[in-house]
């Protein structure tokens, strides 16, 4: 049985629905070789709630700063709800399937974190976090490019892209 690590940090169903069902359609194709574990990496990291400067800077100009995110809301209840409709979907196209939350502020140490304690035949990120700055991803240095150093071809990187080659594993 192949093990998947899926990082979300956000809604599976509605990361599919945006990406045109790529992510559950891979896990459907993988069930249908051979069955499947997943595993789901929920992220919880508190940066999701932080203003970005370039607001706060905005908001000194004019006097009037942006409002943060209620502190009643609460990022580790979010990722576990994710977590829980994640694990809820997998199992329905017939994947054993179980979660963790992680609170790491960075994407890279989170997954080299789990990934280190288990062996996983493909890490699918499915994040709106991938993508780094543009001279981190200039310099290779984004977290596509980190995690593609340590895992390969193992990391799948959801969204494809228009003409990316559909990810396939060898058995």
């Amino acid at each position: 049985m192949r093990r998947y690590l899926i990082v979300l940090d956000m809604d599976l169903l509605a990361a599919d629905e945006e990406l045109d069902l790529e992510p559950i359609s891979y896990l459907v194709a993988q069930q249908e070789r051979e069955p499947c574990e997943a595993v789901v990496l929920s992220l919880a990291s508190t940066r999701q709630a932080r203003l970005p400067a370039a607001e706060l800077l905005l908001g000194a100009q004019v006097g009037k700063f942006p409002v943060a995110p209620q502190p009643s809301h609460n990022l580790g209840a979010a990722a576990e709800h994710r977590l829980n409709l994640a694990v809820r979907h997998l199992k329905t196209i017939g994947c054993e399937a179980s979660g963790l939350i992680s609170d790491e502020e960075d994407l890279v140490k989170a997954v080299r974190s789990e990934t280190r304690s288990r062996d996983y035949a493909a890490v699918l990120l499915v994040t709106g976090r991938q993508r780094g700055s543009w001279p981190a991803r200039r310099l290779h240095l984004d977290p596509v490019h980190r995690l593609r150093r340590r895992l390969g071809q193992r990391l799948v990187v959801f969204p494809l892209g228009p003409g990316a080659p559909r990810p396939t594993l060898s058995s």
